[in-house]
């Protein structure tokens, strides 16, 4: 008798079938990030219509030495949700200029991400200590605990966006139990625009963006044998003004079954019925502010670009504060 071999089941799998059985139906947004979907995403950086990224490396560029003085030497930069480094070399050029010894950490659920990021900066400034972290938050943040010295944390890209508000305000605070006084942050935050600009950027003209969001149905069906039909889904984009958030879905074309094979799940949609795959949150300065000091962060200042469509927020260990609802 031949024996079956097992398959195993990825940890995610329980938090999917959770959310596809709920009502609106729900995905994790962290399980885009696998190798495809990360070389997705480093592709809609690119597009016109994603303001996003290079607003803010214009940011960098202009402002990277006032950011480093301000946030004081000698600092070990972990930059959270690192992908592949693709803005961080500016910083740490302005680091380089300011202590003998540049040392990086760059957190990201992404392996193949992190290795790109590992050779971008090592080929940049080859002095450089660069120590990847596989990390996924929902873990925690003990590895900041075993980085040396006095830390300045990036979380870039207004990644804190994909957060429900008392969400993101709760995993600052985590962030900042695991830092030391003089310890600092530095928040990118996309900040309130018109519609008119914030939706083409999560609905480009040439699909990219929906192809992305689709990289999520893909996965499930490899890793948890599912039958998802791509092709019968599309991608939806909307500015929600009350919630102040981008909401990205995928909604299903037809009435349909899904099944997920390794886990013994049937999904059942009918036609119209939507996914809710992310969030991106769009913040002014008073949002900003009050989640920082909800964490237990005192924002000391902030840098725009010239139209102040994205911020970048130097905020200062400070005494954690009891928790206030922001939603």
């Amino acid at each position: 008798m031949i024996a079956r071999e097992l398959v195993a089941i990825p940890d995610y799998a329980e938090e999917v079938v959770r959310g596809l059985s709920a009502r609106p139906k729900t995905l994790p947004c962290k399980l885009f990030y696998d190798e495809r979907g990360s070389a997705l995403f480093e592709e809609i950086t690119r597009l016109p219509e994603y303001y996003l990224t290079r607003t803010e490396f214009e940011i960098l560029q202009e402002r990277s030495s006032e950011m480093v003085q301000a946030s004081g030497s000698p600092i070990s930069i972990v930059e959270l949700g690192a992908g592949t480094a693709t803005k961080t070399s500016t910083l740490l050029r302005a680091v380089a200029r300011r202590q003998i010894r540049v040392k990086y950490f760059p957190v990201d659920i992404s392996p193949s991400a992190l290795a790109e990021a590992q050779e971008r900066v090592r080929r940049d400034l080859p002095g450089a200590h660069v120590e990847p972290v596989i990390a996924d938050f929902g873990n925690g943040f003990r590895f900041l605990s075993d980085v040396p010295g006095r830390k300045l944390v990036l979380y870039l890209g207004s990644s804190i966006g994909n957060f429900d508000l008392d969400d993101a305000a709760s995993l600052l605070r985590k962030v900042r139990d695991r830092l030391s006084e003089g310890d600092a942050l530095l928040l990118g935050t996309d900040m309130v625009k018109s519609p008119r600009v914030l939706v083409p950027a999560y609905d480009d003209a040439q699909g990219i963006t929906a192809q992305f969001n689709k990289n999520i149905l893909w996965r499930i069906n490899r890793e948890l044998s599912a039958n998802f039909d791509l092709d019968a889904f599309h991608h939806i984009a909307e500015w929600n003004p009350r919630r102040s958030r981008m909401e990205i879905y995928l909604e299903s074309e037809r009435a349909q079954s899904v099944v997920l094979k390794l886990t013994g799940n049937t999904v059942k949609f009918a036609a119209g019925e939507r996914i809710h795959t992310e969030n991106s949150y769009k913040y002014t300065l008073e949002m900003v502010e009050r989640m920082l000091c909800v964490a237990g962060f005192k924002l000391e200042k902030s840098w725009f670009d010239r139209r102040k469509w994205f911020g970048l927020h130097l905020a200062r260990v400070g005494k954690v504060r009891n928790q206030i609802p922001l939603g």
